[in-house]
């Protein structure tokens, strides 16, 4: 029986992670509010290495719809600039001594669309990554009937113990979709 509960353990535990890796994709989704998650991602070349914007600036909001970056360099204003132009983000800094801030424009009802398909993409993927999870977590189910180191009934009440741990995720993956989607709507 330990068998079986170390195998919903496991599940639970990778099930878990890819609801914290959308969560953390999603973090990265530019909505109308500001948030240093935006450009903390962003790669900066630093004495030839490329790193986190985060390593090398302090990133604040200063308000709903402005972030600052202040470099810890003042050499490395010109290169976090180019950074944040070459990104996908479409946002244009302004430098201002030695503190960079960028503007967030008001989304069009267009890109709020076009970031909510994203959004409900990105859920479906963590979806398939959840369902993958179970399929692995069944298969050794089924092994270990296989192996008679379980009864079919216990085989049975591990595949109904899996898809109901699926299931939880399933729904928190689909509450964590609807309130992006809610927060990209609203004004």
């Amino acid at each position: 029986m330990s068998d079986l509960n170390s195998i919903k353990q496991d599940a639970q535990t990778r099930m878990t992670k890819c609801i914290d890796a959308l969560r953390h994709e999603l973090q990265r989704l530019r909505t109308g509010r500001a948030s240093t998650a935006l450009v903390e991602t962003i790669k900066v070349s630093y004495y030839g290495n490329d790193v986190p914007l985060s390593q090398v600036a302090t990133v604040a909001v200063t308000d709903a719809r402005s972030l600052t970056i202040t470099p810890w360099e003042k050499s490395l204003i010109g290169v976090i600039e180019k950074a944040i132009l070459a990104s996908d983000l479409g946002i244009t800094p302004t430098t201002a001594g030695t503190v960079i801030r960028i503007n967030l424009p008001p989304l069009t009802e267009e890109r709020r669309k076009e970031l909510a398909r994203h959004v409900a993409h990105e859920g479906e993927s963590a979806k398939v990554a959840v369902r993958g999870v179970r399929r692995d977590a069944m298969q050794q189910v089924k092994d270990l009937s296989k192996s008679k180191k379980i009864t079919e009934d216990e085989e049975h009440r591990g595949d109904d113990d899996v898809q109901k741990i699926t299931d939880r995720y399933v729904k928190e993956i689909d509450s964590v979709v609807k309130a992006k989607e809610d927060e990209l709507m609203a004004l």
